[in-house]
């Protein structure tokens, strides 16, 4: 694993777009070390607009416990402090991306992190299994879970020990004893049949 710190992050939200009004309604974040978790963030968010009967079922979060939240502004003030310059990751990161993006500029805040992708990771080492949701991915890996799924801060755990795995399992395939954040972009950046090449041909990264 890279000596790197890291932080793991996951949205809960009210919808698929920032664009099209949808906001964020929690977030969950860890901040990695070494491959292990030395520091937490989670909250709750009041967007002020309403969940939907389908989130409310997909994430268990009601309007009741919305309206109880801090404003979103206040959270994402807070996070933004919390991540301060550290490489992201989030699994299928270009949707995280989207809805962190959005938040930070209503509160005049830039992200300038660089960010990694465990789900575009998963599918470049993974090719073979049927889902890389993250579900499947931790099944497929047998790594710890609660059991808990679409709740923002259990989601940022598991993703966290999915990248873990994953940072070991790329160092394996490519021959490699350590293994920088850049390289796991590139990996990303390339095809699937193209990083298949490179772990049988042994090129490394």
């Amino acid at each position: 694993m890279g000596k790197f710190p890291v932080i793991v992050f996951d949205f809960e939200t009210t919808g698929l777009s920032p664009g099209r009004g949808d906001r964020a309604i929690e977030i969950g974040a860890v901040l990695l070390q070494d491959g292990q978790i030395i520091d937490r963030f989670q909250s709750l968010m009041n967007p002020g607009i309403p969940v939907s009967p389908f989130i409310q079922g997909l994430t268990g979060i009601s309007n009741a416990m919305v309206r109880r939240a801090p404003r979103c502004a206040e959270v994402m003030t807070a996070f933004a402090d919390f991540i301060g310059q550290h490489p992201l990751v989030a699994h299928n990161a270009t949707f995280d991306a989207r809805f962190l993006d959005a938040e930070l500029a209503r509160i005049d805040r830039i992200r300038t992190n660089e960010m990694a992708c465990t789900l575009l990771t998963a599918r470049r080492i993974y090719p073979h299994i049927s889902s890389h949701k993250l579900e499947a991915l931790i099944r497929y890996k047998k790594l710890h879970s609660e059991g808990v799924f679409h709740r923002a801060a259990a989601d940022a755990e598991m993703t966290a020990r999915l990248w873990v795995a994953m940072i070991e399992d790329v160092k394996k395939l490519a021959g490699l004893s350590e293994l920088s954040l850049e390289a796991i972009q590139k990996l990303c950046r390339i095809s699937k049949a193209r990083a298949q090449s490179l772990f049988t041909q042994e090129h490394g990264l």
